[in-house]
């Protein structure tokens, strides 16, 4: 099957040892593209993992520390052909990746987060909310994390409402406003999780509000909720309680390859799309864990057709549940995220914009 062809198909439906053949293939390919284009991955390669002959599974495709796209300009198109540059989040004096994308993968990752949501909006574009200011998506020639991700989702809306305004401040009445319109049908909303929490959930949920017919999806970090003893259970089981919001789905993602997101299923479980997947890594050998170990998180992903993101090795912690075991209709890897290496730096997009807060 080809990218194409693993995007069409409706996603979460091929079992892992299958889905894994057919990646292995393409992702061969891209090595052996981005090693003849970018010197500076080549090198990486032959230095971390002595020149990476073709890979027989996903755990022997070369990977990349994620740290390394906040050191190197690392891409795989002429400078010309560049046609926008994502800068990863990141609190006062952190070094941000840049990643550079061509028209080519831009649009890759549109339609595959596009396939993605689908999944659990349906086909068709609903009224959007979006706990954010307009502000973030002014510039559409660069853009930081938290303004890709808006960017990005805001495809799958109409009658957008920014419910945010310059100073961070909750529209109640515009909202209000939103809710008579658009309430009694699904209407989606976005935002970044602290952010939905603290500026949004926390203002609201004294107000009797009616969200039942929404779809929440939100992602960016945990930190600073955990730090709240907020977890996810009890992030849902707020919204439940207060506004009759149940549709609630957390994601997993990062700049450094954008459009490979990985979304919640009813489990509570993330789940990889047909065009990506996870490794988790034993943090001393490197060597792939076998599910119900934790370990380094590792994502793939067929999209990164202009810079080498399509096996990076993450600074988070995780661990692989089960496989194929179709527990709420999604095949392949049900992994959980439980945290980020001691000493990472600060890099979910709501956490960064809580840590500028405080500061």
């Amino acid at each position: 099957m080809t990218l194409t062809e693993l995007m069409d198909a409706p996603q979460y439906s091929i079992p892992q040892e299958q889905k894994s053949r057919l990646l292995v293939e393409q992702l061969n390919s891209l090595t052996a593209q981005h090693r003849n284009r970018c010197a500076g991955y080549d090198r990486l390669v032959r230095v971390l993992h002595h020149s990476a002959p073709a890979a027989r599974s996903l755990a022997d495709v070369p990977y990349v520390p994620v740290g390394v796209f906040k050191t190197h300009e690392l891409r795989s198109v002429a400078p010309s052909e560049v046609f926008r540059v994502l800068t990863s989040s990141g609190t006062t004096g952190q070094r941000v990746s840049r990643i550079c994308l061509d028209r080519t993968t831009a649009s890759l990752q549109t339609v595959a987060l596009g396939k993605i949501i689908a999944h659990v909006i349906g086909p068709n574009r609903l009224p959007m909310m979006l706990i954010e200011t307009s502000s973030v998506v002014r510039d559409r020639s660069s853009f930081s994390a938290r303004g890709a991700g808006i960017l990005g989702m805001s495809n799958f809306g109409r009658s957008h409402f920014y419910a945010l305004d310059e100073h961070m401040e909750l529209n109640i009445a515009g909202m209000q406003e939103f809710l008579g319109r658009h309430g009694s049908r699904p209407f989606l909303i976005f935002g970044f999780t602290f952010m939905v929490w603290a500026y949004f959930f926390d203002r609201i949920r004294r107000l009797g509000l009616d969200l039942s017919n929404g779809i929440l999806i939100h992602s960016g970090g945990w930190k600073k909720l955990t730090e709240q003893s907020v977890t996810n259970e009890e992030f849902k089981r707020a919204f439940l309680r207060d506004t009759g919001l149940r549709r609630i789905y957390n994601f997993y993602g990062m700049v450094e390859q954008v459009g490979s997101v990985f979304l919640e299923g009813e489990d509570g479980c993330l789940y990889a799309p047909n065009f990506a997947d996870v490794i988790v890594r034993d943090p001393i050998t490197w060597a792939e864990l076998p599910p119900g170990h934790e370990g380094i998180i590792e994502v793939l992903s067929l999209l990164p057709q202009s810079y080498p993101g399509h096996a990076i090795l993450t600074e988070d912690i995780g661990v692989v549940d089960h496989v194929d075991r179709d527990s709420c209709g999604r095949l392949g890897k049900a992994f959980r995220v439980l945290g980020r290496l001691p000493k990472a730096e600060l890099r979910g997009c709501s956490d960064t914009h809580a840590a500028s807060v405080v500061a």
